[in-house]
């Protein structure tokens, strides 16, 4: 089967890859040339524009757009609906927003293209053991995409989850409840450091040792096996956390439902704390602990090194 791929990064090009060794063809563009370069020269058929890459597809076209969700991913879709015609469709793959991606099919719908959202999991691990792929879109469309699906999938690693916004929806969730989960782990392994034990255990082997039928045992734990490895103190990494939109989306419409998720939003705000060198807000709770009981403070340590 034939497929347009826009984005070439670390996801894209590893299922270009995979789409590759699957039998189809890929045609395979990116703003950066020298990616379009590493894709050709696996197969996929290079383009220097998103209109070379709709004249290399036969119609009905389909174009999977893999760029970081918000203005590139909009200003993509617009630019394709002005190239691609009627029969087409358009394929999502990035953490957009569901309620943009229900938008953006009905702006499409008016000029006879259709629109599926994909929420793909999986990360740089899916070139070797598929990406967990959560679509969303007209039934008989998906149906037409499934060749594509199912190569870009392990076994049963793809569901078409409901209408267009669904697929987008659940992998939103799916990342919410990536949050909570890393923030347990991180958590729990804190404990474990601060403890009287915390320099004679060895995280890497209890990372496996979890795994071994233990309630907790996830691919999660196989990763942080994996860190600890590399790095039994995890001194080369700084505890800075980002968060990419989906975190915040969750917590957003756990609200809008009037649905309680404190673990979800903790793991959201822990996020922003990460960020920070020093708590103001710790500061001031110092402070009125200090007044109203006298409360020791803690003088901030002198940087000798600034002097």
């Amino acid at each position: 089967m034939q497929l347009g791929m826009i984005g070439l990064g670390r996801m894209g090009a590893n299922m270009v890859q995979r789409l590759l060794e699957g039998g189809h063809t890929v045609a395979a563009f990116d703003r950066n040339p020298d990616a379009v370069k590493e894709s050709a020269a696996r197969g996929a058929v290079g383009c220097a524009s998103l209109g070379d890459l709709v004249k290399a597809l036969k119609p009905p076209r389909a174009a999977w757009v893999m760029v970081p969700s918000g203005p590139p991913t909009n200003d993509t879709i617009a630019q394709l609906a002005t190239l691609l015609e009627k029969g087409d469709v358009v394929i999502d793959g990035g953490n957009s927003y569901w309620k943009d991606g229900q938008q953006q099919a009905l702006d499409l719908a008016a000029r006879g293209i259709d629109f599926i959202d994909a929420g793909v999991s999986g990360g740089i691990w899916g070139l070797k053991v598929g990406y967990c792929l959560m679509v969303g879109g007209d039934a008989a469309v998906c149906k037409r995409l499934e060749p594509i699906f199912l190569t870009l999938a392990p076994k049963d690693g793809y569901l078409r989850v409901g209408p267009v916004g669904a697929g987008h929806f659940v992998k939103m969730v799916h990342n919410g409840i990536e949050y909570g989960m890393m923030e347990a782990y991180g958590e729990g392994f804190e404990i474990m450091r601060a403890s009287e034990f915390g320099d004679k255990l060895d995280m890497r082997g209890i990372s496996h040792l979890w795994n071994q039928g233990s309630v907790i045992r996830s691919w999660l734990l196989e990763l942080a096996e994996l860190a600890f490895a590399g790095d039994r103190d995890l001194a080369q990494i700084r505890g800075y956390v980002d968060d990419t939109g989906e975190g915040r989306w969750t917590v957003k419409d756990a609200i809008d439902f009037s649905v309680p998720a404190p673990v979800l939003t903790l793991s959201l705000l822990m996020r922003f704390r990460s960020r920070q060198d020093d708590s103001y807000a710790a500061k001031v709770v110092a402070a009125l602990r200090n007044e109203f009981g006298g409360h020791a403070l803690h003088p901030e340590p002198v940087d000798h090194s600034r002097a």
